[in-house]
């Protein structure tokens, strides 16, 4: 019986021995500490976490590597029209961009919350079940009822800054960004176009507040 405890007592050493280092090894991968080195160029704006204090700059934390690679080699194409982005991320190699999205995936999002409560209730049904009448899906739908979103395909939005979310939404509407005309004009970004194109400005503003208000965590 003793002997049995021993064994078994050392096989749990053992395997806490290996799995700590590998789990260590894991959250210092070559793409996060790469990516780590980067982000300091980004925290201005984007906070050293990627958690934003800047309410119309948007949090990067818990966003999909992926999504976030695929928006940097937007920006660097001029796919995603932003000056300011495109200075940053002329530089950036496909590796340094995979390093930024892995290291900005791995981080803690802290969700914002929504300022006018009143008004996010209001945004509640849309958001969840859609306007059949209007042909607008429900937010849900991609976005997750949560705001988690679909990793690698519909970013989480859950928590993000409500003044972020809503100047997306009304680029969309204004065909700044994801219109026929704009090289950044994708499926994804003619769907997002023909949702904003028939919200109106209040109902951005509520949809905004209302998604910084859900917690995906």
């Amino acid at each position: 019986m003793i002997l049995s405890r021993l064994l078994a007592l050392t096989a749990t050493v053992l395997f806490a021995a290996v799995a700590v280092p590998a789990a260590a090894q894991a959250d210092k991968s070559p793409d996060y500490t790469k990516g780590q080195a980067l982000a300091g160029s980004c925290a201005g704006c984007h906070g050293v976490d990627g958690n934003s204090t800047v309410p119309t700059q948007p949090n990067l934390a818990g966003l999909s590597w992926q999504y976030t690679a695929r928006q940097l080699a937007h920006f660097k194409s001029g796919q995603r029209d932003n000056a300011i982005m495109k200075g940053f991320a002329a530089n950036l190699s496909d590796t340094d961009m995979k390093a930024l999205g892995v290291y900005y995936a791995a981080q803690k999002a802290r969700t914002v919350g929504a300022k006018d409560v009143a008004l996010a209730k209001t945004a509640e049904k849309l958001y969840r079940a859609g306007d059949a009448a209007r042909a607008i899906p429900a937010c849900s739908g991609c976005h997750s009822p949560t705001g988690a979103g679909i990793p690698a395909q519909y970013p989480r939005i859950g928590g993000q800054h409500a003044e972020y979310l809503a100047q997306e939404l009304s680029d969309y509407k204004g065909g700044k960004r994801g219109g026929a005309t704009k090289a950044d004009s994708n499926a994804s970004g003619k769907i997002m176009v023909a949702i904003a194109s028939k919200l109106t400005d209040s109902e951005i503003k509520a949809l905004a507040e209302y998604a910084a208000g859900l917690k995906p965590n």
